[in-house]
């Protein structure tokens, strides 16, 4: 348990950190379950449109610290090759 002021004070940022992170990795999972929908859905056009969408959103994860760099370029890269590979 924290019994110091500084430590006290970092708990109470970890926990508003944690909920803004949650918060971000919730929004990134959405927009690639909405790309794998327009793949099993097998709407090219769609899934383009959504990948489109999803990749800003993975990237900005990685600015912000959510998921490691190269996690988010194999996710994107995988994605893209499954859209690409439904012509």
């Amino acid at each position: 348990m924290a019994n110091t002021p500084s430590a006290k004070k970092r708990v109470r940022q970890l926990e508003r950190r944690t909920e803004i992170n949650k918060a971000r990795r919730s929004r990134i999972r959405t927009y690639l379950r909405k790309v794998e929908e327009a793949i099993a859905g097998g709407d090219q056009a769609a899934a383009k449109t959504a990948l489109q969408d999803a990749q800003p959103e993975i990237m900005r994860g990685v600015t912000k610290g959510v998921i490691h760099k190269n996690t988010a370029s194999r996710k994107v890269s995988r994605l893209s090759s499954r859209v690409k590979a439904m012509a």
